[in-house]
């Protein structure tokens, strides 16, 4: 396996942070960054602003891990236009680059809500047609058809990934909030509803990621998520386990819960009506086609394995 060099946009984020710590423990590559700002504590070779852009020999890169962009507000607080700013427009910057260069492979994080935000059927698979509701999901999609549509010079090879939610260590979202929940002895309240979800545990795609900078995988549309899917009352129990703790899981009615989600969007509560469907919705999606295509039959960690080695990293 030879060394590459790897360019890495956003990444002081919480995927990136994880990719920057795989990759540097097994010292295979080099890697290089490019955020908002450079990290004095940073583990790059080189570090990158977006004002530097211009600077960077992108010639000397072989792979390029594009990650920067804007996260789902779930308050909806974000003027719309700055999506497509810079989850389209700065893609579109840094995918034309990578076509003008010498850099071989191409690895964009999109996100399985560039597809939908709900799942029609039994669950959303790369086939399932594009028909995202929201201003993130619609510029998610609008830089995956960019990408698309462009000619791919010969030699060079690019991945679109649709991860569905991801936890691991540094991770800042409703996992971390539910184990603060989960910490405090507070009762769970939403024991009613009944759901399945997918998640994608961070070591399973720094798995996929590795694959894909140093194995010859073809080009492609890939979801991303555990082979398993768990409901939300059991992330409950596993979160108590990994406490050491009883779960105290309440059967309150679904229509009182609607009731509340409901004034706190207008009042500001942590249980808002986006909050409540991401907790208690199903979302269902196969990681079958990125299996075949690394020729695996298993993710290398189960749902809950990767969820106890999150829990474990709040701690």
């Amino acid at each position: 396996m030879s060394r590459n060099t790897i360019l890495i946009t956003g990444a002081y984020g919480f995927i990136g942070t994880n990719i920057t710590s795989h990759f540097n423990e097994e010292k295979k590559h080099t890697l290089i960054a490019l955020d908002l700002i450079k990290n004095p504590t940073g583990s790059f070779a080189s570090q990158y602003t977006w004002n530097d852009i211009d600077a960077i020999d992108w010639n000397n890169m072989d792979v390029i891990i594009h990650l920067a962009g804007k996260a789902h507000d779930t308050k909806k607080c974000s003027n719309p236009k700055s999506y497509d700013d810079i989850n389209f427009g700065l893609t579109k910057k840094v995918f034309d680059l990578f076509l003008q260069s010498n850099a071989k492979k191409f690895i964009y994080f999109s996100s399985v809500k560039a597809i939908s935000d709900k799942v029609i059927g039994e669950f959303l698979d790369e086939t399932t047609s594009p028909n995202p509701q929201t201003p993130y999901g619609k510029s998610k999609l609008k830089a995956e058809q960019y990408i698309q549509a462009q000619s791919l010079p010969y030699g060079k090879q690019v991945y679109i990934l649709r991860p569905c939610m991801i936890h691991g260590p540094g991770n800042k979202g409703n996992l971390n909030l539910l184990y603060k929940v989960a910490k405090k002895r507070m009762p769970w309240p939403l024991g009613a509803f009944e759901n399945k979800r997918s998640f994608t545990s961070i070591q399973n795609l720094l798995f996929i990621i590795q694959e894909l900078v140093e194995k010859d995988i073809d080009s492609g549309i890939y979801q991303v998520a555990d082979d398993e899917y768990i409901s939300t009352n059991n992330l409950i129990k596993v979160m108590a386990e990994s406490l050491n703790i009883e779960p105290r899981i309440w059967n309150i009615s679904p229509e009182l819960i609607q009731f509340i989600a409901k004034t706190g969007d207008i009042l500001g509560f942590p249980l808002n009506s986006e909050r409540l469907k991401k907790l208690t919705e199903s979302y269902l999606v196969s990681n079958k086609k990125i299996k075949n295509a690394l020729g695996i039959e298993k993710m290398p960690f189960t749902a809950t394995e990767g969820l106890k080695k999150t829990f474990a990293s709040f701690l």
